[in-house]
């Protein structure tokens, strides 16, 4: 079982302790999502002039980068051409990095019909998704925002260059946000799954819906069914823990957070 971990997780933490904290824990990767305050890491001096000498000391570490995760939403037409120069830009790092892949969002569909947002996301990922094909990278789709259900996503990956893009499955957001089974999750999106995220939550009492992270293991998430259905089925991707407290500071920190997970996930290996 591969590991790794979002930098959401630890947004206070400058480089040294990232890659120091990912070996004291166990970790096996580190997936850069924002560092130090700055969300597109690529203009940070670390990963432009510097990143050569930063590759090798993650690399020294032990450690890989399991992913660069964007800001981009492929869906908008108005970003499309900054969309553009963002993934040329992690095209750049996951070439330095030896990083198979860029993680995207759908984004926001607004008042669209399905249909037509579906077939405005194959056309943005036949562009976008060359630009990653033509140096050895992936762009990966995340179950999240307006394509969080697995139905949707699987409407856009039947009509993508399956070389060129794959699926991120946020193991979190179908079950919680829309109530979908991972077993109808994994029926539809199983040929493009490539990578996971993993968190946990639990429902808030009288609240129509609403949550709260928790602890890997503490909440209603059906965690230990779902990586047990990806194992079962061959995955051998990353199990990669996305603990979202750059969004939501009330959450523990990552001192608490992180070696939790690397225990909880390990007893299951």
């Amino acid at each position: 079982m591969k590991l790794s971990f979002t930098t959401l997780g630890c947004p206070e933490w400058e480089l040294d302790l990232i890659i120091e904290r990912a070996v004291e824990y166990g970790f096996d990767a580190i997936d850069f999502r924002g560092l130090a305050g700055e969300m597109n890491i690529y203009k940070l001096p670390a990963f432009s002039v510097d990143a050569i000498q930063t590759r090798d000391q993650i690399q020294a570490a032990g450690l890989q980068v399991s992913c660069f995760s964007s800001s981009v939403n492929v869906f908008s037409k108005e970003n499309f051409e900054k969309n553009a120069a963002e993934i040329k830009e992690y095209v750049k790092l996951c070439s330095i990095f030896n990083t198979r892949y860029i993680r995207v969002f759908g984004g926001a569909i607004g008042d669209t019909d399905r249909a037509e947002a579906v077939q405005t996301m194959v056309q943005h990922f036949q562009e976008l998704g060359a630009l990653a094909k033509a140096h050895g990278v992936k762009l990966l789709l995340e179950t999240h925002d307006d394509w969080t259900a697995s139905t949707d996503v699987q409407a856009v990956m039947e009509q993508v260059d399956s070389e060129a893009v794959a699926v991120l499955w946020d193991l979190h957001h179908p079950v919680r946000t829309l109530g979908e089974l991972p077993t109808d999750t994994w029926q539809s999106l199983s040929p493009w799954v490539e990578y996971t995220h993993v968190k946990d939550s639990k429902l808030l009492p009288d609240t129509d819906g609403k949550f709260q992270y928790c602890l890997t293991g503490q909440g209603n998430i059906p965690l230990v069914d779902t990586i047990k259905l990806l194992q079962e089925n061959g995955y051998d991707g990353y199990f990669t823990f996305e603990w979202e407290k750059k969004w939501h500071p009330e959450i523990l920190n990552a001192e608490e957070a992180f070696p939790q997970y690397v225990q909880f996930m390990r007893a299951l290996a």
